[in-house]
C-alpha cells in the first residue's frame, strides 16, 4: 500500500504528517511511502532524510492513502480520487461542508480528532500529543512576555520573588502548562470546573484555585459547557482573584463550539500592568473577552497573547509526536500493509467521517 505525504499549504503551518523516523518503521512493515519534495523542510526534516528512511520523492496525491496535518484545501480536494483514504485533522464538527465534499468525492476520510478516547487508541490520540506541545509553548510565551523573572532569584542586589502563574483548564494542555511553569520556577496555581482533576493539579506541585464553581465531566474527559448562570458566577469569582497573578494561561475548550468566555474585560483591567494572558483557545475565539485571535495586543497594560496553532511553532517535535499518532492509526487500519477496514471496530468506525458506505459497498 502506498502512502503519500504532501507538503502542508495552510498559511503558517510548519508541521508534516510523517517524519523520517516513522517512515522508516512503516517501510519496514511493508508500506511504500512517497513524499512531496520539501514536505518536511519547515519542520527541519530534509528530503534526503526521507529517502534515507526508504521513501521516494514524488507526487503524494496518487497514493492509496494520503496523510496530512491540516484539512485539505478546495484545490487539494480536487486532487483526491474516489476510493482513496485521507487521514488528518479534518475538523468534522467545524467544517461540515468540507467533510460533505470528501463524501461526495468518494473519499474515505479518517479524522484524528474523532478517534475515540479509549485505552486502545491512546497511541493515536493526536489531540493530546499536540495539546502537550501547545501547553508547553504557552508557558514559554508567558515567561517571554512577562517583564519579570519566573523563578525566585537570590542575588547580591537582593532577592527577586517568583512570578505567580495561573493556568485555567486542566486538560492535557493545561497540565503541561502547569508542569512547565513550575519547572521555570513560578508559583503555579491551577483551576478547572471539574473537581476530579484537583488531584492531578496538586500532583504537579501546583496549588488548586477554588472558585466555588464546578461542572460535570462530559464524554471524552472534557468539561461540559457551563450554563449561563454558572459562567457568570465563574467570571465574577475569577475577577476577584485574577489580580493576584502575574501570568494567566487559559486552555478551556468545548469540542465543536466557540471557546467559553472566562475572563471578562473588567478582569483584565483589574490585573497589574505588565501582566500577561496567554489564550490557548484563541483558535476558536479565545477564553478572554479581549483576545485578538492570531495577534499579540496590549490592553490596560496587560499583554494578551492570542497566537493560533501553537504546536506549529515547535514543528520538529510536534511533527514527531503527530507522526507517531498517524503511524499507529495506519497500522490499525492496515495491520499487514494492506487496508483491512473493520467497521465493527469502534476506532475504525469512530474515526471515519466520510466514505464509510462507499467502502462497505
Amino acid at each position: 500500500m502506498r502512502v503519500g505525504i504532501p507538503r502542508e499549504t495552510t498559511e503558517g503551518e510548519r508541521r508534516v504528517a510523517l517524519v523520517p523516523e516513522t517512515v522508516g518503521k512503516l517501510t519496514a512493515t511493508g508500506f511504500e511511502l512517497v513524499v512531496e519534495q520539501g514536505a518536511g523542510a519547515a519542520a527541519s526534516f530534509p528530503d534526503d532524510a526521507y529517502t534515507d528512511a526508504g521513501a521516494a520523492l514524488g507526487d503524494p496525491w496518487g497514493a492509496d492513502v494520503v496523510v496530512k496535518v491540516r484539512k485539505p484545501s478546495a484545490g487539494e480536494r480536487e486532487k483526491l480520487r474516489a476510493g482513496q483514504v485521507l487521514i488528518g485533522f479534518l475538523e468534522p464538527l467545524a467544517d461540515s461542508a468540507g467533510v460533505e465534499a470528501l463524501e461526495a468525492g468518494g473519499v474515505t476520510a479518517f479524522a484524528l480528532e474523532a478517534v475515540p478516547r479509549i485505552t486502545r487508541a491512546q497511541s493515536m490520540d493526536a489531540l493530546s500529543s499536540q495539546a502537550t506541545v501547545g501547553g508547553y509553548r504557552a508557558a514559554l510565551l508567558a515567561a517571554e512576555h512577562l517583564p519579570r523573572f519566573f523563578p525566585m532569584l537570590m542575588t547580591a542586589a537582593g532577592t527577586v520573588p517568583p512570578a505567580k502563574a495561573l493556568v485555567i483548564g486542566a486538560g492535557v494542555a493545561g497540565l503541561q502548562a502547569i508542569a512547565t511553569a513550575r519547572r521555570l520556577g513560578a508559583v503555579t496555581t491551577g483551576f478547572d470546573v471539574r473537581p476530579v482533576v484537583r488531584e492531578q493539579i496538586e500532583s504537579l506541585g501546583a496549588n488548586w484555585l477554588d472558585l466555588g464553581v464546578t461542572g460535570a465531566e462530559a464524554e471524552g474527559g472534557y468539561a461540559r459547557e457551563l450554563t449561563p448562570e454558572e459562567m457568570q458566577a465563574q467570571q465574577q469569582a475569577l475577577e476577584g482573584r485574577i489580580a493576584d497573578f502575574d501570568a494567566v494561561i487559559t486552555t478551556a475548550a468545548v469540542p465543536g463550539r466557540p471557546a467559553p468566555k472566562i475572563i471578562p474585560a473588567s478582569a483584565v483591567e483589574a490585573m497589574r500592568p505588565g501582566s500577561v494572558i496567554v489564550d490557548l483557545a484563541a483558535e476558536t475565539g479565545g477564553n478572554c473577552e479581549l483576545t485578538q485571535p492570531g495577534e499579540i495586543v496590549e490592553r490596560s497594560g496587560v499583554t494578551l497573547v492570542g497566537l493560533k496553532d501553537l504546536p506549529s511553532t515547535m514543528p520538529y517535535h510536534a511533527s514527531t509526536l503527530y507522526s507517531r499518532n498517524v503511524q499507529a492509526l495506519l497500522l490499525h487500519l492496515a495491520p499487514e500493509g494492506a487496508l483491512a477496514l473493520d467497521w465493527s471496530d469502534e476506532i475504525t468506525s469512530g474515526a471515519c467521517v466520510a466514505g464509510k458506505q462507499e467502502v462497505n459497498a
